[in-house]
């Protein structure tokens, strides 16, 4: 069928219908919110910015600073058992695997840097939605980021 004939069925209401794959059953009850959690309840985006911000800060406070007192002790050992087979292929291997282990740990720490980052401004971004909804909600204009600070 062309669009002409398409066309003119639809002004007149009798459109020839391409078999349909889906069709609901039912309806969804209401509510909107794309049906809920798990459990068919009420919706489950949860943003948790308190969470957030205590990953963040365990991060800063004890996985970063644990690794790198780690990295600095693996590294110490390392340089003794290379001390203790000067000359020998061993130590141009222990080397090696120290420069390794030294771009692993570098890795680590950007990573969890990033990861850190990634929490603090996700709880900011959820924090200024929801002011930003809550105003036009209340038909207030919000203030912009820089006004805030």
């Amino acid at each position: 069928m062309g669009f002409d004939e398409d066309w003119a069925g639809m002004r007149s209401g009798t459109t020839a219908q391409d078999p349909v794959g889906t069709r609901l059953n039912q309806l969804d009850g209401g509510g909107g919110g794309g049906g809920g959690g798990a459990s068919g309840g009420a919706p489950n985006l949860a943003t948790a910015p308190a969470k957030k911000k205590a990953a963040a800060n365990t991060i800063e406070n004890e996985l970063e600073p644990d690794t790198a007192k780690a990295a600095k002790w693996a590294d110490a050992a390392t340089t003794a058992a290379v001390g203790g087979f000067e000359g020998w292929a061993t130590a141009a291997g222990l080397k090696t695997v120290e420069t390794t282990w030294d771009n692993q740990v570098k890795n680590l720490l950007a990573r969890l840097a990033s990861e850190k980052t990634a929490l603090r401004g996700a709880a900011l971004s959820f924090g200024q939605q929801e002011i930003d909804t809550r105003a036009r909600i209340a038909g207030v204009r919000p203030t912009s980021r820089i006004e805030q600070y």
